[in-house]
């Protein structure tokens, strides 16, 4: 803004019209307009203030932590305005805290750095995110397993909700990884995705080969495919095979004419550490 341009309350009205993102330097305008009393906001102008946030269509963050000290966990948050946003997870006291974010969806969600105190005995971290009210992203972390790597992505915000909890959890054992290679194999020209769950541990939709690093917890998964066929009229079938002997574990059937989300695989996947899945058309 031009140090001789007058803001007025119609113009700064405009900023927050319903479709519109206010940029960084109009949240700017809207602050200095405010007439400021020995440093800070009155009550009056605070509510105002946060009745403008709340009108915005933009995404926010929520996030928790329980058993949490002097840990610090930072996620990065993009999107196709401005720069990016770092928000700096630690103590709640188990109260949620919500989060803005700048610009307009998609927004892409990703770790930074995750500063963490040494854990002992059977305790470890857990993480789990939740993107909209959809699929989730579960790990543990700390003490003998591996840290969450800088820039590990925890999905893409399409509507507004990024959902982030924490905890420090004590377990009955000390717990190790396992491993599950999961070959992909799409013959239809649809982008079908499929995820995987298994005991504390989760990974976002994916379209191509991984290798889980579930626990020891529980050995096993289970599958879901989500797929767009709206303008498809034949259904797809996705089968699932023990990689090392042929055998056909489970198969689903995702419907022609709609979205398939969260289609259940059929079945659970429990011991097995070599994989294939196949999805093509139904003859």
């Amino acid at each position: 803004m031009e140090n001789n341009e007058i803001t007025t309350k119609e113009k700064l009205k405009t900023y927050f019209e319903t479709g519109k993102y206010p940029t960084e330097n109009q949240f700017a305008e809207l602050i200095d307009f405010f007439s400021l009393k020995e440093g800070t906001l009155t009550n009056k102008e605070l509510v105002t203030l946060a009745n403008g946030l709340a009108s915005l269509n933009n995404g926010y963050i929520l996030y928790n932590t329980s058993n949490i000290e002097n840990e610090k966990f930072q996620i990065v948050v993009s999107s196709k305005e401005g720069e990016d946003q770092i928000f700096t997870i630690g103590k709640t006291e188990n109260i949620e805290q919500k989060r803005y974010f700048q610009g307009s969806a998609p927004y892409t969600v990703r770790t930074k750095e995750f500063l963490v105190n040494p854990l002992e005995g059977h305790r470890y971290y857990y993480l789990n995110t939740q993107v909209d009210d959809g699929y989730t992203t579960s790990r543990l972390f700390g003490n003998n397993l591996p840290p969450i790597p800088e820039n590990f992505g925890l999905g893409t915000v399409d509507n507004k909700k990024f959902s982030v909890r924490i905890s420090n959890e004590d377990f009955d054992r000390k717990i190790t990884n396992l491993h599950t290679r999961l070959t992909f194999i799409n013959k239809t020209e649809v982008l079908i995705e499929y995820a995987l769950y298994g005991n504390y541990w989760s990974n976002k939709y994916i379209s191509e080969d991984i290798v889980t690093d579930h626990y020891n917890l529980g050995d096993f998964l289970v599958c879901s495919y989500r797929a767009d066929l709206t303008e498809i009229s034949k259904p797809i079938r996705c089968r699932i095979y023990d990689e090392d002997n042929g055998i056909l574990l489970m198969e689903a059937s995702l419907v022609p004419g709609q979205k398939n989300i969260n289609a259940s695989a059929g079945g659970v996947l429990s011991g097995v550490r070599n994989a294939r899945i196949e999805c093509d058309y139904e003859s």
